[in-house]
């Protein structure tokens, strides 16, 4: 089983990523403790989708010898998640989507915490930048949240592989 973390920043993913692991002995894929420790940014210049590529390649990896896994990645997109769900199905396993919604005013206490208590550990968002976020984020539906089918990769793509390949370089 891949358990896909969904939601924003400061919604409570990785706490909850980490009480999944526990529970279901799974193997927890975090990029955000990756990204600061190896690049000293969050991002760095677009390694992030490399590293994500190398974590979901581990992740399907591991599915294939039955290790249950956590993908904390936050997947903010529709087309991101069909792609790990699909991807996931061809590997022979299941997923479950794990949604945490979060309002606006949780979000910036819960990141001003963060940013207080372990400033090393996570990187500066601003109000601006949380605003925006918020607009790119799209909510799951039922229908996704229930497993129910991924549906066709966007125009132009022949298959879900193909379209994670592009958005994970890495990921072949």
């Amino acid at each position: 089983m891949l358990f896909l973390m969904v939601g924003l920043p400061g919604a409570g993913k990785t706490t909850r990523a980490r009480q999944l692991a526990e529970e279901h002995s799974a193997l927890r894929l975090t990029p955000d403790e990756w990204m600061i420790p190896l690049f000293g940014d969050p991002d760095a210049e677009g390694k992030r989708d490399v590293l994500e590529g190398r974590l979901l390649r581990l992740a399907l990896d591991a599915l294939g010898i039955g290790t249950n896994v956590v993908l904390d990645f936050g997947c903010w997109s529709r087309d991101e998640r069909s792609a790990i769900r699909s991807l996931v199905a061809s590997a022979g396993a299941s997923c479950r989507l794990e949604y945490l919604p979060v309002g606006p005013e949780t979000q910036r206490a819960r990141i001003a915490h963060r940013w207080s208590t372990s400033p090393d550990g996570t990187f500066p968002m601003s109000d601006a930048d949380l605003a925006r976020w918020r607009t790119l984020f799209e909510e799951p539906d039922a229908t996704e949240l229930d497993g129910h089918h991924v549906g066709d990769p966007p125009a132009g793509w022949p298959g879900w592989r193909e379209w994670a390949a592009d958005r994970w370089p890495s990921l072949a």
